[in-house]
């Protein structure tokens, strides 16, 4: 119910994981496209779970120094993939640009691949 940014300090980092550990939460990934006469735009919502985390696993993840410029602490195509049990969604969604999303978006502007 709540928004999870990049954390401020290896506290709050430390914070954040402890609070994901055990837990699913959904990330919300938002992409538009326009032209001079059109805007469209799409919602990108996945969920991820994290396993149960002890705190030292926690410490020396932010040890590493990845999570601290990541929202929610964490980069999923970084170590911290090795922390998640499942996904449902989108993985490049979760890691911030929808690709199969933004390209459908942008079919309809009519740019394929």
């Amino acid at each position: 119910g709540r928004i999870i940014g990049k954390p401020e300090s290896a506290e709050h980092a430390e914070q954040i994981l402890g609070e994901l550990s055990g837990r699913a939460h959904q990330v919300l990934t938002a992409i538009a496209v326009a032209d001079a006469e059109t805007v469209e735009h799409q919602l990108c919502v996945s969920q991820v779970r994290f396993r149960t985390l002890d705190a030292a696993e926690i410490r020396r993840y932010i040890a590493t120094g990845e999570p601290m410029d990541k929202a929610g602490a964490y980069a999923i195509q970084g170590r911290a993939g090795m922390l998640i049990t499942e996904i449902h969604g989108s993985y490049s969604g979760t890691m911030g640009l929808p690709l199969y999303e933004t390209s459908m978006l942008l079919a309809k502007f009519g740019y394929r691949f």
